[in-house]
């Protein structure tokens, strides 16, 4: 029964994304951007969707059952650097994307100004590659985790099924198709996650019971103070928040999210589209931290315990078989949304900024698609870093790599290419020397490769390599 559960959800999703195609239009325009006529609630639950990956479901639950309470500094960190950031930048870029006709992220970066910075394009379409590449194994990894607990199957099998699925119906309806899909997955997301906490509180015996239980894991399990940092003093508690709140700004340098809100049918349906979104996104954040609180009273800790299995295998404490299908169609669900967006951003990146050939056809840009999709899944089948730190790591460096430059453009002020350059190889340097440090206990690496963008403008904006107009 789990499997015919799972099973169907799955075909469902396929559907919806293969029925895209009758509204298609069979050009890159509609393949890669949606003819950006989406509305503003279809908009918001995809870039829900493609937020809350299998980060959410596999790395951020095993996070929280690990941590406990203080993990409610990543979601309110990151939600209001998010909501902050976006203030300033979502509108312009959907009003840019469409005054400047472009069809990709790096596009619409290097032609902000007016002007066309070829190889600032080239840089920003070979970072999107590499590391959104990296990014959609980890949710192919992160779905292949959940079947292996699930079924018994060997890793590999959850990570070939769903770049199957990904790529069938990404080649269909391309963006489009994952923009419908995502939203229907964002309903099974947050339906699967509400079903195991409110189950899970129950059981426990309610929830006086419940949360006298989290609190005997251990002194400091439901304490919202930050233990086990590199500086364990206020500074270092001061550094590790303002870290996720950085990891919020990043978002603008997410090229599978952003592209969502320059989908929209106009830029004035900008502010619907963000309540929508942020309603969304903190409700389904709230959960996934109750559902990894519930899985350590329900699977107490032991030696050989995977933290990153937890929702899987409470799914199976908690649940019937045709409820455990629902779960882990919405751990799928939750790969799938964010995996098809990364290769359709990979697609635009190759075809439309590190090879443009004028208008590329439609069959080079799915051809594109199938060869992405194969890059992503050897990855996943290859690579030995957990989920939870394959996303961490190529969050931090997109976010430092675009999120600054985005920024200063958002603001009108005026960047030579050379400088918009150093801004972006400036800001991956430093992100992943950070790490490479060790220093990501002390500080989310995303903000000093943010900080280290920004300062780099600020320091060329002084010389001869910025020039001295405003855009």
């Amino acid at each position: 029964m789990i499997v015919y559960s799972f099973l169907f959800f799955l075909l469902l999703f396929v559907l919806i994304g293969v029925s895209s195609t009758f509204k298609s239009k069979k050009n890159n325009s509609d393949y890669l951007m949606a003819g950006q006529d989406v509305q503003p609630w279809l908009a918001a639950l995809s870039a829900v969707a493609t937020n809350n990956s299998g980060y959410m479901f596999i790395g951020m639950i095993g996070y929280t059952y690990t941590s406990g309470l203080q993990s409610i500094w990543l979601m309110v960190g990151w939600i209001f650097g998010d909501y902050m950031i976006s203030n300033l930048v979502h509108k312009k870029l959907r009003v840019q994307s469409e005054k400047k006709s472009m069809l990709s992220f790096g596009g619409v970066l290097s032609r902000w100004q007016g002007g066309e910075f070829k190889k600032l394009r080239v840089l920003v379409g070979i970072i999107t590659v590499v590391f959104l590449g990296v990014y959609a194994a980890a949710q192919f990894k992160a779905g292949s985790k959940a079947l292996h607990v699930l079924f018994g199957w060997d890793y590999s099998t959850g990570a070939i099924i769903g770049s199957i699925i990904v790529f069938a119906y990404c080649l269909a309806g391309g963006l489009r198709a994952s923009i419908w899909t995502d939203a229907a997955q964002s309903v099974v997301m947050i339906i699967a996650m509400s079903m195991l906490f409110f189950v899970g509180v129950d059981r426990a015996g309610g929830f006086s019971s419940y949360l006298s239980s989290l609190d005997a894991v251990s002194p400091g399990y439901l304490s919202v103070i930050p233990t086990g940092l590199a500086i364990d003093n206020s500074f270092g508690v001061l550094l590790f928040i303002l870290g996720w709140i950085f990891g919020g700004f990043g978002i603008i340098g997410q090229p599978h999210i952003m592209i969502r809100f320059m989908t929209i049918d106009n830029a004035e349906s900008m502010n619907k589209t963000r309540a929508y979104y942020y309603g969304w996104y903190t409700a389904f954040y709230a959960l996934t931290i109750g559902a990894g609180l519930t899985a350590r009273v329900i699977l107490p800790e032991s030696s050989s315990f995977d933290a990153e299995l937890a929702l899987p295998l409470m799914s199976q404490a908690l649940l019937p078989e045709v409820l455990i299908g629902v779960v882990l169609a919405g751990i799928f669900a939750a790969t799938m949304s964010t995996a098809d967006s990364q290769i359709l951003s990979c697609s635009a990146a190759f075809t439309m900024d590190i090879f443009p050939k004028g208008k590329s056809k439609l069959w080079i840009t799915k051809l594109t698609t199938a060869t992405v999709t194969i890059m992503a899944l050897l990855i996943a089948l290859y690579g030995s870093k957990n989920v939870f730190q394959l996303v961490l790591i190529s969050w931090s460096v997109l976010g430092a790599a675009f999120g600054p430059l985005l920024f200063i453009y958002a603001l009108g002020k005026y960047l030579s290419e050379i400088n918009a350059i150093l801004m972006v190889i400036v800001g991956v340097a430093v992100t992943l020397l950070w790490r490479q440090l060790g220093l990501a206990g002390t500080m989310f690496e995303v903000a000093p490769g943010m900080i280290a963008g920004l300062m780099t403008y600020f320091i060329l904006s002084k010389t001869k390599y910025n020039g001295v107009k405003e855009a």
